[in-house]
């Protein structure tokens, strides 16, 4: 490490290689193609491919990748955070410590502040909160192996040509939280949201997979958030010898499938048993997977048992 200058050769190469990786993140069309080639980015950083001497844990890789997303969205909203990731995880090791939480929910949020009082705001402060908070489980941890029950909501995600759909802005969830309520006034836990065109796109704060002959099938994020924990779960599935197929997905396949679950920072993986008229029975697969993230994201507290 003493012999990694900024002029070293090997950090020049990196250099290259990223702005390769950050050029084709944001420029290339959302396809299996790209698809393929991140899941070979993602690789790369295991010891399964690549060199033997990296070991990233998922966790963080995946948290990373939600760095490089984060700083695609400061571009795409022209919203520049004044703080380095450095300090804004600082800052969240010190909100942890200070609450004396060991395991709970981290929400940070930027917003604009109210110097300007119209539609242009570029002249208004950023300011930048980070909350914690207990929050074991969006659902009843008692019944997740039971599947919670799913409506499918009125409101659509938009065409990704109308709205900044990839970034994690508040204006976004509008139609979420309208369609969540909505859900729960009929007795449901959530709501299934479709995309512009018809097809199934994900819940009101969580991706939705489901799974078919023991293979897991989910719509491609193309208008909705690639949430952290679908990566995770992806990767995680396909270290368990589970395909996964991402692709389009109309609602009537869902009559087709075995199971579903949802996921999220939130969520976690919950088990589905209903959406709208559809049933599923929560099995193996959805067992498999939800052992398999609670392994991943708290190794010591698996450890102990």
């Amino acid at each position: 490490l003493e012999e990694l200058t900024l002029d070293h050769a090997q950090i020049a190469f990196r250099k290259q290689h990223l702005a390769r990786y950050l050029e084709r993140l944001v420029t290339a069309p959302y396809d299996l193609k790209l698809v393929e080639y991140l899941d070979g980015v993602g690789k790369m950083h295991t010891p399964g491919a690549g060199s033997a001497a990296i070991n990233v844990p998922l966790v963080q890789m995946n948290a990373l990748m939600g760095f490089v997303v984060d700083a695609f969205n400061a571009t795409i909203l022209g919203f520049d955070i004044p703080y380095s990731v450095a300090e804004l995880n600082a800052a969240k090791d010190l909100v942890v410590a200070k609450n004396g939480f060991k395991n709970c929910y981290v929400r940070p949020v930027a917003w604009r502040g109210s110097e300007m009082m119209a539609i242009s705001a570029q002249n208004a402060t950023i300011h930048v909160a980070i909350a914690t908070w207990d929050w074991p489980s969006m659902f009843d941890t008692a019944q997740k192996m039971k599947g919670i029950r799913i409506d499918i909501a009125d409101y659509r995600r938009p065409d990704p040509v109308t709205a900044p759909v990839h970034a994690k802005a508040a204006g976004l969830y509008m139609i979420c939280t309208i369609s969540k309520h909505r859900a729960e006034k009929k007795g449901y836990a959530d709501a299934m949201m479709l995309d512009w065109q018809g097809r199934v796109a994900e819940c009101t704060g969580a991706n939705i997979f489901f799974v078919k002959d023991g293979a897991l099938h989910t719509p491609i994020a193309d208008c909705f958030l690639n949430g952290i924990t679908r990566q995770t779960i992806i990767a995680l599935a396909k270290e368990n010898g589970i395909a996964v197929h991402e692709r389009r997905i109309m609602p009537e396949e869902l009559a087709g499938f075995q199971e579903c679950f949802i996921c999220g920072t939130g969520a976690e993986v919950t088990p589905v048993s209903e959406v709208g008229s559809y049933t599923f029975t929560p099995g193996a697969v959805s067992r498999t997977m939800l052992d398999a993230y609670t392994a991943a994201v708290t190794p010591q507290a698996m450890a102990a048992e």
